[in-house]
């Protein structure tokens, strides 16, 4: 029977070497390099494979040599040549046996428990004790791999929450719980480090591969030449390993559980959908779990619109990985940045509570005596300074140790640098050094709210709740006037058309934007249905023309029904004319629309408290003017009459409708029963803040654009439509305007005389 050398022990190749006249085989030099390396290092894997080469050389050599059939001479001899380097090709693909488990309780302890896992295998990684926070987090981990769920957990930065993740990943496929992971990012390259943090465990990690061999060994096998993946062999089979950029397939070895196993990454904004593996054997598998690792960045967290789009990512494409009739498992990790961000709304359990969401601490109670780390605060700065790092604030808190940990409750006690003598001094120590907000938003998982000088503001929740039930497009019957305002920008008109009673009262029926964005969440940045796509021969102006032409005919060329069955129509429709490009195209198109008597440009003006205020507008003759509104009489090329108006007093005047109570007078209301359908609407709606201001005797509120860069142009819509209700006769109770001037009638000599 032939010996097959892929199936012999190593010390069962030396024997067959030592027995065998080697001479007749190989050169003296080959001979000496083969034995002193097999002498030396008969447990290396490279040696072995050696010592198989050469124990195949030995028994080609003594076997008969037999023509092959129907061949002679020179061709003979060349396919014994072929046949010999395919036998040799196939023996150094092949990887021979598998070494045995080295710890097959340890192995089996290790199934069902994930932090013995990490302990046993990963102690390197996990070197200090558990906190009671990890071991909570262990347990939610375990049981989303194990039973199913979806978990999402935001710690302190450097507690470890995206080492546990990974080696959850791993553990979930070496004992074959998940056959399919994915791996979300925040963006591709994110992702494909964690992929690199697995794969380095799996090519280095030597605890791994004492106990799961089937797993391990095929992939040192590559030697960390991942080229060899397409063409190794276990048994005479492929092993079908994949080692790309962006995916890991595990060998494919019979009786192994995780056989055939997948990760694979992609950037939470990249392609998602359809993500599946095609197997050898024709099945097709899909991902069973899916980790995702702080999905926002800071740039994205200060986004509505990006949080918003990474939500409904979130909920919709990463979800349904599964494909129909299946639920995924999940793990995510976070990290809040700001109030209201996509963490923030995903650890909200009213929010999302299928994310059974988990937000940890680095301190659950500060110490109590505030005066003696105010001092060590105060040396903190100094040695800092001073280029004398903490040593003397360490000293002083040594000193004052036991009185200064009075009342802390810190989550993880283990936790600080080698020159600190406790966890408390740690977090003081980053909160000193990275500033309270990051502290808060990286290390408590709480950010500051946002430094707004007026508390007294509506939040974006309690607008998109004042909901009336009405229908959209629909009209209150107590309602006499129908307004319109049209925002201009180059990508998008934004519009909005309000129904008011003459004491204020209103209500907001139809509002969005030219050309229709066929979403429910969006910004001005990420429009895709642009102007010039809906007219693409036109340049800006003659788009922004063609814009207003198509929203006018839809809006104010229709009649809207009232509650009662009568049908009304728009009253008068503002057009905001700032904007210096569009000026021109504004007051052209007010020119020559067919609506001409109820469009007109529109100028906001912003009055500070050092400004002129309208109450003391100096009245010329031909000028309407009413409460902070003026429209003044016109000469010149701009043949067209606009309103000039008060940005800050019709801003607050707005707010202040929207805080009226519901069925009150002068109450603002929105149509509709849902509230979340008015979210980006109630996002515009407080995208600017008030800070009271005194100036020339007076207090003005002075409205101002938050920092996170929030869109403002339905708030500048609503606002233009109380200017235009103004214009139409609604007056609210308490409010006056100028007194009209009598008109004196001008003799005919008069005019001719001014005109000359």
């Amino acid at each position: 029977m032939a010996i097959d050398p892929r199936k012999l022990r190593p010390t069962q190749l030396v024997q067959l070497l030592n027995s065998t006249p080697l001479g007749e085989v190989i050169s003296e030099r080959q001979l000496h390099r083969h034995r002193s390396r097999a002498g030396l290092r008969i447990g290396d894997g490279k040696t072995v494979d050696l010592l198989r080469y050469t124990a195949w050389l030995v028994i080609e050599r003594h076997k008969p040599k037999a023509e092959p059939e129907g061949l002679t001479g020179y061709e003979a001899m060349k396919e014994r040549a072929r046949a010999r380097n395919a036998e040799l090709s196939l023996s150094g693909r092949d990887i021979g046996e598998l070494p045995a488990v080295v710890n097959a309780e340890r192995k089996a302890q290790a199934e069902r428990d994930f932090r013995f896992f990490c302990e046993q295998y990963f102690p390197q990684t996990f070197h200090l004790p558990w906190s009671p926070d990890h071991l909570k987090v262990i347990a939610k981990i375990e049981l989303a791999v194990l039973e199913g769920g979806l978990f999402a957990m935001a710690m302190p930065r450097g507690s470890g929450k995206t080492s546990l993740c990974e080696i959850a990943c791993l553990w979930a496929l070496v004992y074959g719980h998940r056959e399919f992971v994915a791996l979300i990012g925040s963006d591709e390259e994110h992702a494909a480090n964690m992929l690199d943090s697995m794969k380095s465990e799996l090519e280095h990690n030597e605890l791994l591969l004492d106990d799961f061999p089937e797993v391990v060994y095929p992939i040192h096998k590559l030697e960390g030449i991942h080229q060899r993946s397409a063409g190794q062999l276990y048994q005479g089979e492929q092993t079908h390993i994949g080692w790309t950029a962006r995916e890991i397939v595990l060998p494919t070895i019979p009786g192994s559980k995780a056989s055939g196993g997948i990760i694979r990454v992609a950037g939470i904004t990249g392609r998602i959908r359809g993500m599946k593996h095609k197997r050898a054997d024709g099945s097709s598998v899909r991902p069973s779990l899916v980790l995702i690792d702080d999905p926002q960045t800071d740039e994205s967290a200060r986004s509505p619109s990006q949080c918003a789009t990474r939500e409904r990512i979130l909920a919709g494409a990463i979800l349904g990985l599964a494909g129909p009739g299946k639920k995924i498992a999940g793990l995510m990790t976070l990290t809040v940045v700001r109030p209201d961000d996509m963490a923030d709304r995903i650890l909200d359990r009213d929010k999302h509570p299928q994310w059974q969401g988990q937000r940890t601490k680095m301190v659950y109670a500060w110490p109590a005596n505030e005066a003696l780390w105010d001092k060590y605060a105060e040396l903190w700065r100094e040695g800092m300074r001073a280029d004398r790092g903490i040593a003397e604030a360490t000293e002083y808190y040594r000193a004052h140790r036991e009185a200064m940990d009075e009342g802390a409750v810190i989550a993880w006690p283990e936790r600080h640098h080698p020159d600190e003598l406790s966890a408390i001094q740690h977090a003081i120590d980053l909160k000193l050094d990275r500033g309270e907000a990051a502290f808060f938003a990286e290390y408590q998982n709480e950010p500051l709210p946002e430094d707004v000088p007026d508390d007294d503001l509506l939040t974006a929740d309690q607008i998109s709740a004042k909901v009336n039930g009405h229908a959209r497009g629909e009209v209150p019957i107590g309602c006499t006037h129908l307004t319109m305002f049209i925002d201009v920008q180059a990508k998008a008109l934004f519009w909005l058309v309000v129904a008011w009673e003459d004491g204020f009262t209103g209500c907001v029926i139809d509002y969005g934007t030219e050309p229709d964005q066929k979403t429910a969440y969006f910004t001005l940045r990420d429009v895709r249905r642009t102007l010039a796509m809906a007219a693409p021969r036109a340049g800006l102006e003659g788009a922004i023309y063609a814009g207003l032409e198509r929203l006018t005919d839809r809006t104010i060329g229709k009649e809207w029904r009232r509650d009662d069955g009568a049908m009304v129509r728009i009253d008068r429709c503002l057009i905001d004319a700032n904007w210096g490009q569009s000026s021109d195209v504004v007051y052209q198109f007010c020119r020559q629309s067919k609506h001409a008597g109820i469009v007109i440009p529109s100028h906001g003006r912003y009055v500070g408290a050092s400004s002129i205020p309208f109450s003391e507008y100096k009245r010329k003759r031909g000028d309407r003017v009413g409460l902070n509104w003026r429209i003044p009489v016109v000469r010149g090329k701009r043949a067209v009459r606009h309103v000039v108006f008060d940005t800050n007093y019709w801003k607050s005047f707005v707010h202040a409708r929207l805080a009226v109570a519901m069925g009150d007078p002068g109450c603002l209301s929105l149509f509709g029963r849902k509230p979340d359908q008015h979210r980006l609407l109630a996002e515009h709606l407080t995208s600017e803040y008030r800070v009271k201001t005194e100036g020339r005797g007076r207090t003005v509120d002075e409205w101002k654009l938050r920092a996170d860069g929030l869109d403002n142009h339905w708030l500048d819509g609503l606002v233009g439509n109380a200017v235009a209700a103004s214009m139409q006769g609604a007056t609210l109770f308490g409010t006056s305007t100028l007194p009209a001037r009598p008109r004196r009638r001008l003799r005919l000599s008069e005019i001719q005389r001014s005109r000359a």
